[in-house]
């Protein structure tokens, strides 16, 4: 039997203008994994989503769903902690992401790069963890 984990912190909700479309793309690009689409139907509006990208969480939302409180026109920006940067540079990179920061070892000892999507989002991926205490 799988255990469930449940995410006790700060989920960002990034919006899309195609957000099923978008799950795709951050499937090729990023590595992502659907966890949760409602409805599950693609001919379906989405309701929900959350896909899991490295060691996180991300909701993904209509960003022209006109009854929702969370529709953003967009961009935001997030961050995502990976093991292996340069792995997933590589297969953005292959996905045709838009890289707006090369692989960057920076002072604070993290290794990054910065990606945008086809909504304008920002992730920006490396191997900093961040610690609650």
């Amino acid at each position: 039997m799988s255990e469930t984990l449940t995410i006790n912190g700060a989920v960002p909700i990034v919006p899309f203008r195609d957000p099923r479309g978008a799950i795709g793309w951050l499937e090729r690009a990023f590595g992502a994994v659907a966890t949760l689409v409602v409805p599950p139907e693609p001919d379906q509006p989405l309701k929900h989503a959350e896909v899991r990208i490295g060691h996180g969480l991300v909701m993904v939302d209509d960003a022209d769903c006109t009854d929702s409180p969370f529709a953003l026109p967009g961009p935001v920006v997030v961050y995502v902690s990976v093991d292996d940067p340069d792995a997933l540079h590589e297969r953005a990179v292959a996905a045709g992401a838009a890289i707006v920061m090369g692989l960057t070892d920076q002072d604070y000892g993290s290794r990054e790069f910065a990606a945008r999507d086809p909504h304008g989002n920002v992730w920006s991926f490396g191997t900093y963890r961040p610690s609650l205490g």
